[in-house]
């Protein structure tokens, strides 16, 4: 019931799907057995019969009996206790997630067995070369392609990754139940385990009792990465360079990396406070340190493998280097320590320096250890390795004349607090950067980082053969473990960083960029190719090139997001103390003008004395950190709710601000280049300006050089699907995103500018989700010129990208869909006629649409009367309030509780108010053929069409109308009802402008899914309006409100996606 189901277009295997569901169902009522007891169970198994009898006769159209069984069903909900309720609920949402994992595995296991796959990257290459594209055209394209996945926190994951982890587990052991040699007793031991599984689910509590903070969603992107994305990489780019051989003679070149991922998580400040400029450099550190010990645990593998002696000239010649650069410093060590052990013991009772009596709070823990005072609902992150390692070989010597010291290191711990700051806690504070440290000082703090770890290096010591117990010299070994050695001055570096610590290691010790990193493996790459062993260089060692190439340092470069009126209240504060005025009060021309004056200055604008209102400061200091991370940690800068050139200029002028004065106390320039600046057209009003807003940026001379300078030629800009949705209805917000995008690629390509266009999709239909593959095809010609950027966001990442499988296929998907919008760009409107259609048609369905939402007085309180909107606050489900401003109307309110709340009532009013409205007007004007032949011939229209037809089949007019009857106002029910007529009207006009009989009838699997759930579903609904009924009546008790909160988990379960 998911709306990816058709990224993957193979049908699953009902039988085996339907083997899975039963198995996992009997399990799961055998816990329940015990957990229960059998006369609840009674109960249960009586309300899924009742639900189950309803369905069938719904579907057999006998409505008057299946109306009689859902009264009686509602009947029998309302009488049970509140603990029953808990119990039902808690029990169908576990069955609705298990038919979930049972769904996910098959579509994988269908994926994996299917001699072709249709869109994979053998089937695209060959359908290419096959319609005349020359293997030369074809190779260039796929080298060229940008993609790239950006990662968001958006709060539609409803489940806790504690759930998400037993689920995976769960899906693991049903792919294990597939293997045909599986013994009787190895089977019995794998039911025994999913038994322990679903049981300690059950025991799980499935609700999170506090807010994530930004770290913590930083963490959760993070732990993608690390149990899915890392694997499924590299197999891709092999999947990708195996068809690139098979049908252009040419395998993808080893740094080549059509697809690359970004993050938000941790930058995205619009509207939520929690994430500042601090947390933004926490997780950027974060970020990197975990891609660095990423890359340990694979050289520590490789080390392993590379026991080989032969060589090429070049390699062995390094190790050579590297083994007598060894020997010097292990000289010099010796040395040191001679003369460091006389001068202690001539002074030692006269001058020994003063100890300090605490270490700075934290230090020895890494920088994501977890929060300790509060229970935390995430995981904790996997970060091995957390002892601190000596920073060099005196320390280790010298630091056991601290061994008194060593017991204040158990007290210390780095906490995550409210913001979701990492701060240090314990009575010292840390110290800031820049301040001064005491001669005496300062060596003392660091032979105290160096005893936590020094019996674990002498024990790793003894472990490791002599040289000579190795047999001969191993110069792969000896290159690889320089690389280690290097990787891991590169991690303490960063723990020295994030604690505000001083580091002292020359720039050749660690790593800093990933060309650095490449450079020695692919040293060894060419070495193994050269001596004949291609075998072994193609193996764990191309793996590991191609993730470095494709991930970096920092695993996913982390965009900033901030509104533009911030931008704007910024340079308010800075123009009032320079007694320039007030900047907001200017006219576009004369902003533009001042701030293009000021880019082509040379000094800073913003004086360092400046005092200025903590909003303003906060984002000085966002523009502060940005200069010092550089764009070799961070990715773009998207400026939401753009609407004017200017509001691009402000960015760029506070960005070169900052590195400005960054640069000046550094005294070097700052690190990596300036970053992109995205405007973020989300309105309808801004989206019919975009064309505009970028011509006028670049007839400005510098702004145009800036581009074609520092950004190699490259406009970004992002349009938004959610707020148009929300601001104007899904049809004429898909209109005018269409018209948006042809405007900007016109306006670049005037100026001979390339263009990426950034598409903020979200999870569900109604705020643009849908099939990635059908999205991309029908984007506008020339918008998708083998480069894409787009958002995955909340319950979608799991889902795409949660299993390495899935997350193969689903890359595949980005990558010949682009691949072939590129070289076979999608057939633009076949004539003026259907523009002219879909204007008129859009028109009409944003009066309707507007008319109810925006322009009815007594939608606003049949909205929150009918769904459970008031209530989604609780469930802690993202660190960002769910309204920009403190307004109670529809339009401060954020498109995805908006999405959240009608989609849980089953009526998913959003993505389709409007739309039968609008396709009425037309058909009566007699334009019927007219809207049948755009959608058999503009993948546009069929695209949209065919996605609010599925949208249509996961409507549920009975189930709305319940929610009416029991919970709205008598005098707002006919609201109600002229609602659900607006929804009749849509179904029959999308039937007949498709031609099928009924709806979901080209997607039978989506349909036969549907209607599997619905047993559990339906009641699930009936039994949240039951609840919603007392809650409002009791608002204060909080069991009620757990029950209703499990019953939003289920249902969200059940339709596969939240908002």
């Amino acid at each position: 019931m998911t709306d990816i189901t058709d990224d993957i277009a193979e049908e699953i295997s009902f039988q085996g799907f339907e083997d899975d569901c039963r198995l996992l169902g009997n399990l799961l009522n055998d816990v329940l057995q015990r957990e229960v007891g059998p006369q609840f169970m009674e109960k249960l198994e009586r309300t899924r019969v009742l639900a189950q009898s309803a369905c069938n006769m719904r579907m057999a159209g006998i409505e008057d009996t299946a109306e009689l069984l859902e009264k009686q069903l509602a009947a029998e909900l309302s009488k049970m206790t509140l603990e029953e309720a808990l119990s039902l609920a808690r029990a169908f949402s576990h069955y609705l997630n298990l038919t979930g994992i049972a769904e996910t595995h098959h579509r994988v296991t269908k994926a994996r067995s299917a001699p072709r796959l249709s869109k994979s990257c053998d089937d695209t290459l060959n359908e290419l070369v096959q319609s005349g594209v020359s293997p030369d055209e074809l190779y260039d394209t796929v080298c060229k392609q940008e993609v790239e996945i950006v990662l968001t926190a958006h709060p539609t994951q409803i489940n806790r990754r504690t759930l998400q982890y037993k689920h995976i587990r769960i899906a693991h052991l049903l792919e294990y139940n597939d293997r045909p040699d599986l013994g009787l007793e190895d089977r019995e031991m794998l039911i025994e385990d999913l038994v322990r599984e679903i049981a300690s689910i059950w025991q799980t509590d499935e609700l999170r009792r506090h807010n994530p903070t930004p770290v913590d969603e930083a963490r959760a992107g993070l732990s993608i990465v690390e149990q899915s994305l890392w694997r499924a990489v590299p197999h891709y780019l092999r999947r990708l360079s195996n068809a690139l051989k098979k049908h252009t003679g040419r395998p993808l070149p080893l740094t080549c990396t059509p697809i690359k991922f970004g993050s938000w998580m941790g930058g995205d400040r619009d509207g939520n406070p929690n994430v500042t400029a601090k947390v933004t450099r926490d997780v950027s550190l974060l970020s990197r340190w975990m891609a660095i010990d990423l890359y340990m645990r694979e050289v520590d593998n490789l080390r392993f493998e590379l026991s080989m002696n032969q060589c090429s000239a070049k390699l062995s010649g390094m190790a050579h280097e590297i083994l007598e650069k060894e020997k010097s410093l292990e000289n010099r060590h010796e040395s040191w320590s001679q003369l460091s052990t006389s001068s202690h013991f001539k002074t030692h009772s006269h001058h020994t320096p003063p100890l300090p009596t605490q270490l700075p709070a934290g230090a020895d823990l890494p920088s994501c250890a977890e929060r300790n005072d509060v229970e935390s609902h995430y995981p904790r992150l996997h970060v091995p390795g957390s002892e601190f390692k000596p920073l060099n070989r005196q320390d280790t010597q010298d630091s056991s004349k601290f061994k008194e010291s060593s017991g204040d290191l158990n007290k210390l711990s780095i906490k995550t607090h409210g913001n979701g700051n990492i701060n240090s806690t314990g009575s010292a504070p840390v110290t800031p950067r820049g301040s001064s440290f005491s001669s005496s000082q300062l060596p003392a703090q660091k032979r105290l980082f160096a005893e936590s770890q020094i019996g674990r290096t002498s024990f790793k010591r003894l472990l490791e053969p002599s040289s000579s117990q190795i047999p001969g010299l191993a110069p792969y070994r000896v290159v690889l473990g320089d690389v280690k050695e290097k990787l891991s001055k590169t991690r303490k570096r960063l723990e020295l960083l994030l604690e505000d610590l001083p580091c002292e290691y020359d720039s050749g010790d660690y790593y800093e960029t990933s060309e650095q990193l490449l450079e020695p493996l692919l040293l060894c790459y060419d070495s193994l190719q050269s001596c004949g062993s291609g075998v072994l260089a193609d193996g764990r060692l191309a793996d590991l090139i191609r993730r470095v190439a494709a991930f970096g340092m920092v695993l996913m470069k982390l965009d900033l997001r901030q509104e533009s009126g911030r931008h704007s209240e910024t340079l308010d504060a800075i123009t009032k103390y320079l007694d320039m005025a007030t900047y907001s009060e200017w006219d576009e021309d004369k902003k533009l003008e001042f701030l293009t004056r000021e880019l082509k200055g040379k000094r800073p604008l913003v004086p360092p004395t400046i005092e200025v209102a903590p909003d303003v400061k906060e984002v000085l200091d966002t523009f502060r950190v940005a200069a010092e991370l550089g764009s070799d940690s961070l990715g773009a800068y998207v400026i939401s709710m753009a609407s004017n050139a200017s509001d691009v200029l402000a960015v760029e002028l506070l960005q070169k601000d900052a590195r400005l004065a960054v640069a000046g106390e550094l005294g070097r320039p700052c690190p990596g280049g300036t970053l992109r600046v995205v405007p973020l057209f989300e309105t309808v009003k801004d989206l019919r300006q975009a064309g505009s807003v970028i011509r006028k940026l670049l007839s400005i001379d510098w702004y145009r050089e800036h581009i074609i300078k520092n950004h190699n030629g490259h406009q970004e800009v992002m349009v938004g699907y959610s707020d148009s949705g929300k601001d104007a209805g899904r049809f004429t917000a898909a209109w005018e995103l269409y018209k948006a995008q042809e405007d900007v690629v016109a306006a670049c390509n005037e100026f001979g500018i390339k263009i990426t266009l950034f598409h903020g999709r979200g999870g569900s239909i109604g705020r643009g989700g849908g099939p990635t593959y059908l999205a991309i095809q029908s984007q506008p010609p020339g918008s998708v010129m083998g480069t894409l950027r787009s958002t995955e966001q909340g319950e979608m990442v799991q889902a795409k990208f949660g299993l390495p499988q899935m997350a193969v296929r689903q890359l595949e998907i980005y990558t010949t869909a682009v691949l072939l919008a590129t070289l076979r760009p999608p057939h633009p409107p076949k004539e003026q006629k259907w523009r002219n259609l879909m204007d008129e048609i859009s028109k009409i369905s944003c009066s309707n649409y507007r008319s109810t939402v925006y322009e009815n007085p007594e939608f606003l309180a049949y909205f929150h009367e009918a769904t459970p909107q008031a209530e989604l606050g609780f469930l802690n489900i993202g660190s960002r309030p769910t309204r920009r401003k403190s307004s109670v109307g529809i339009g401060h309110l954020r498109a995805i509780p908006w999405l959240f709340a009608w989609t849980q009532t089953r009526f998913v009013l959003p993505a389709w108010l409007g739309v039968g409205a609008g396709l009425k007007g037309i058909c009566e004007k007699g334009h019927t053929e007219d809207l049948r032949a755009m959608y058999e011939e503009w993948p546009f229209f069929q695209s949209t069409v065919d996605l609010i037809e599925m949208v249509l089949g996961k409507a549920d007019i009975p189930i709305a109308k319940h929610y009416d009857e029991v919970l709205v106002s008598e005098s707002r029910r006919e609201l109600g009802a002229e609602l659900r007529r607006e929804l009749l009207a849509a179904e029959k006009f999308v039937l007949l402008i498709t031609g099928h009989e009924k709806l979901s009838e080209n997607n039978k699997s989506l349909r036969k899914l549907i209607e599997s759930r619905l047993p559990y579903l339906n009641p699930m609904n009936m039994l949240q309006v039951e609840i919603l009924k007392r809650l409002r009546r009791d608002d204060d008790n909080n069991k009620l409100r757990d029950a209703l909160l499990i019953t939003i988990n289920g249902i969200a379960a059940g339709m596969r996606n939240t908002g």
